[in-house]
């Protein structure tokens, strides 16, 4: 048995890259016994794991990487797998895909509970699936949700250029400052430009060529494989779902008409807001609500983005006249500020971060006229290097992670 995994093991762990890092790596508490990290597929979860796996062990005695989808896993299951492993005298455990596993969470709970001492790593791209097991293992378990790239990740990744993560409120004071020292000698708006279109993902460091394809393909298994699977959808329910995704990318802006969206799908309202719902969750849209609603209110939001730029560029091609390089604007700057800011419509600009600050978004020549008078409002305008006053470099909040 463990001739072959061993074999599958070394194979995975043969070219990790050591030199970058994604932003969670030093966030984690590596020291803890039990690890969950989730996140969108195509993030780079399993390298985030396999990296600590060399760090730390690099020993197949020590430490055993297996994927819950590899056929093998499948027949043994992982409750045998761990303790064949433990008896060998192995320390820990890293199970890369979980959620794969049918009746995953029982398996992973049973595991960490027998087997006292031992190291449990896992990961899953499948947020749908993985929420639903959260709240019987949340006392086990720590939980991390890896994002995908910033602009500031890509320029290290792919341009090999390295420069520190900002924080908000430092951004909003010093980012005259702080855009001046990052434009020297860097043509960054040709950078964020190639990151708007393909470099959310880490997949670009093996190419731009190839890029757009790989992304689709995530796409495809989302939609098939996560989304389809957890919400036990009907296959001949699928092209609808895709078709609503299509609609959200080529309506520029898409604001929320659940009535219209019923009619143009041919499904019931109850089917639309369950749709937009799986979408969310699985990381293909980002639901916005008005302000004064809540935070990403998926039931009853007023506006509908796709989940970062590369998606809207691979879902609809032809984003090329200004009406719609608003929508990329728009996309980015909701993508950046997801997950670790409250970010909701805002009633005088854009949008409004954390209850207090308020955006506009807008091209090289947007004025504030529309945040005239507004305490803590901002222009992010795209198509400048170096920012003044109020009026910020729209590719700066690449950089809050």
């Amino acid at each position: 048995m463990f001739d072959e995994l061993f074999y599958i093991h070394r194979k995975s762990v043969e070219d990790i890259p050591v030199k970058f890092r994604r932003y969670l790596h030093d966030a984690i508490d590596w020291d803890s016994p039990h690890i969950c990290i989730t996140g969108y597929r195509g993030t780079g979860k399993t390298t985030l794991l396999l990296q600590h796996y060399v760090e730390k062990y690099n020993d197949v005695e020590q430490c055993l990487y297996i994927s819950a989808d590899n056929v093998v896993v499948s027949a043994l299951g992982l409750f045998k797998i761990a303790g064949e492993y433990f008896k060998l005298g192995g320390e820990a455990l890293i199970i890369d895909e979980i959620h794969k596993f049918p009746g995953w969470e029982l398996e992973l709970k049973s595991i960490i509970d027998t087997f006292k001492g031992k190291r449990i790593l896992v990961s899953g791209s499948s947020s749908i699936e993985l929420k639903r097991g959260k709240a019987d293992l949340s006392r086990r378990v720590v939980y991390y949700n890896l994002k995908e790239l910033s602009f500031r990740e890509y320029l290290e990744l792919k341009e090999n250029i390295s420069l520190p993560v900002l924080t908000l409120d430092g951004l909003l004071k010093k980012h005259v400052m702080i855009s001046g020292e990052i434009t020297k000698g860097v043509s960054i708006l040709k950078y964020f430009n190639k990151y708007l279109s393909a470099g959310s993902y880490p997949f670009i460091a093996e190419g731009a060529a190839t890029y757009v394809s790989k992304l689709l393909n995530v796409v495809e298994k989302v939609i098939y494989e996560d989304i389809a699977i957890a919400g036990d959808m009907k296959q001949s329910n699928i092209p609808v779902l895709k078709k609503l995704l299509w609609l959200i990318a080529s309506s520029v802006p898409f604001l929320v008409n659940i009535d219209k969206m019923s009619r143009e799908l041919g499904i019931s309202k109850e089917y639309v807001y369950n749709y937009l719902e799986y979408l969310d969750r699985a990381g293909m849209i980002n639901s916005i609500a008005s302000e004064g609603k809540g935070y990403r209110l998926v039931r009853k939001p007023s506006k509908i983005l796709m989940a970062n730029s590369n998606l809207l560029f691979a879902v609809n091609n032809s984003m090329m006249s200004e009406s719609e390089r608003g929508a990329v604007r728009e996309t980015f700057f909701v993508s950046q500020f997801k997950n670790s800011f409250k970010i909701t419509l805002s009633d005088k600009g854009d949008f409004k971060v954390n209850d207090r600050y308020v955006f506009e978004i807008g091209g090289s020549g947007k004025l504030d006229a529309q945040i005239k008078g507004v305490v803590d409002s901002y222009v992010a305008a795209d198509g400048i290097e170096v920012g003044v006053a109020n009026k910020i470099p729209l590719y700066l909040f690449g950089f809050l992670y």
